[in-house]
């Protein structure tokens, strides 16, 4: 085997954005769920699937990172999107091991856009990665990822809100069950969002840097 004096070059950006679309892929697949219940344990199996794609793939970025003396971005940065992205698509899977097994009936209409919302921000800052690879300005998606953010927010409190309504018994007495069950799915949602939120001010501190 030769011997090269020259690193070799290592395409972060590919597979950061290759974990960004598989990362994409399950939280299509978690929308769907929210808005049927149908065929869920396929569902299920197949964002499990996913998740563990991705993290060969967080592997390989880490295993380079480890190996490659020059990096495109500052070290901390690769690590920072690697572990937020990973830690998305693990929230993302919670989330639908939880609706699978937790028997919640009926979706509640304001997790309906919680996720809605939090696959957007997923989606643009795979936008933000793609621009970030070419050196193009991507602040419109950075921006977009804050709106949604600040929408979620607000979902957040509608659906506790509701939750928390006592006008709007379950029937038979199962009030308190509902409440806890719905409680660890907003839970793991918000974590979601709040990583997602992550992912696009690590994302934003790099355009920064490079501006």
């Amino acid at each position: 085997m030769g011997f090269s004096l020259f690193p070799k070059e290592v395409k972060f950006f590919e597979m950061f954005k290759d974990q960004n679309r598989k990362l994409i892929k399950a939280v299509t697949i978690l929308d769907e769920l929210f808005h049927s219940l149908e065929d869920m344990e396929d569902r299920c199996t197949r964002i499990n699937i996913i998740e563990a794609e991705a993290n060969t793939i967080s592997r390989s970025i880490s295993t380079e990172l480890s190996s490659t003396f020059i990096t495109p971005l500052d070290r901390e940065d690769i690590h920072q999107i690697n572990i937020t992205q990973e830690a998305l698509i693990n929230i993302v899977k919670a989330t639908a091991t939880r609706i699978g097994l937790l028997e919640c009936g009926d979706v509640l209409y304001p997790s309906r856009r919680l996720v809605r919302s939090l696959k957007v921000m997923i989606e643009e800052a795979g936008l933000v990665l793609d621009k970030l690879s070419k050196n193009k300005d991507a602040r419109e998606h950075v921006e977009i990822i804050k709106s949604h953010k600040y929408e979620c927010e607000m979902l957040l409190l509608v659906g506790l809100g509701e939750l928390y309504d006592t006008k709007d018994q379950v029937p038979g007495g199962q009030q308190l069950m509902h409440i806890i069950k719905w409680n660890h799915i907003y839970g793991r949602i918000e974590q979601a969002v709040d990583r997602a939120e992550r992912l696009s001010d690590v994302l934003e501190g790099v355009l920064l840097k490079h501006a």
